[in-house]
């Protein structure tokens, strides 16, 4: 998928941009590509942008370790704020505050939007935080050792003695 320059949205009938998904996404290890679409909207002073898309994923499940296939899907909108980047200090280790408003995305007016990138967070989004194969899924069987003898002579003392203990 190619950057979109956003101006060009802004002059699109109906200040719409619409972007047939039909491919594999860069870093997201798919076992399908990814199908669906994205909509951009320029609205002037920000982007809505919305998405309908899915994939097949190759998950681990977390209790058990095995390996199982996911059907990963992104049905989300987003509002891109269209700003000038803030400059920001040279110093990364300088604390400053940082304001709720800041805490949004947001793109230059100029600049581009990359679809690709912004499906791929998305979808990475989308994964679940808790991968589980079934939902009764026990996990990894645990066999308790049986009770051995010692192998090594020098703890049978000691052995003996926590024996008395309990």
């Amino acid at each position: 998928m190619e950057p979109i320059y956003i101006p060009h949205i802004a002059k699109a009938p109906a200040q719409t941009w619409k972007v047939p998904v039909q491919d594999r996404l860069p870093d997201l290890e798919t076992l399908t590509p990814v199908q669906g679409s994205i909509q951009i909207v320029h609205r002037g002073s920000f982007l809505e942008v919305g998405a309908q898309a899915e994939s097949i994923m190759t998950l681990t499940c977390d209790r058990c370790l095995q390996q199982y296939n996911h059907r990963v899907v992104v049905n989300t909108s987003e509002i891109i704020w269209l700003q000038e980047a803030v400059e920001e200090e040279t110093d990364p280790l300088v604390e400053r505050e940082v304001a709720l408003d800041d805490l949004v995305d947001s793109l230059p007016p100029q600049g581009h939007f990359r679809p690709d990138e912004w499906l791929y967070e998305q979808f990475c989004l989308s994964i679940p935080q808790r991968q589980l194969c079934d939902r009764q899924c026990p996990g990894i069987p645990i066999e308790n050792p049986p009770e051995s003898t010692p192998i090594d002579r020098r703890w049978a003392s000691l052995e003996s003695f926590k024996n008395q203990l309990s």
